[in-house]
């Protein structure tokens, strides 16, 4: 699952119009990050945005699939879908799709510190 300089830096430019990232070398993958918010995961060389149920449709629509890891003999769907192909062709599109990933993350990670707050208090 390890993730060539290549392709980070393939991937880092493919992001460019949406505007800074970087890619983190996580769990033999990569996270990919924008105001240190994680909204992109790279394995095999293949990059993956978050998702929730307001987008998950359209990677549904594009033919995505979640990226799924198995530990212990249990596979586990995460709730980042393969990005697709056509948008490596489309930087317009590919910063949309970048942006809406995003959205998604950065609201799952106000939730996240909301729900935090709330058990500290």
């Amino acid at each position: 699952m390890a993730v060539s300089n290549e392709y980070r830096t393939f991937i880092q430019d493919q992001l460019e119009n949406f505007g800074p990232v970087t890619v983190r070398s996580m769990f033999g993958g990569a996270g990919v990050f924008h105001d240190g918010i994680m909204f992109g995961l790279i394995a095999d060389e293949t990059l993956y945005f978050k998702i929730d149920d307001t987008t998950k449709g359209d990677f549904e629509a594009e033919g995505s699939e979640p990226f799924v890891y198995t530990k212990g003999g249990k596979s586990t769907a995460m709730s980042y879908w393969r990005v697709p192909e056509r948008l490596y062709e489309d930087a317009d599109s590919m910063t949309d799709w970048a942006r809406n990933s995003f959205a998604v993350a950065y609201k799952a990670d106000q939730s996240k510190k909301k729900k935090s707050r709330k058990s500290g208090s």
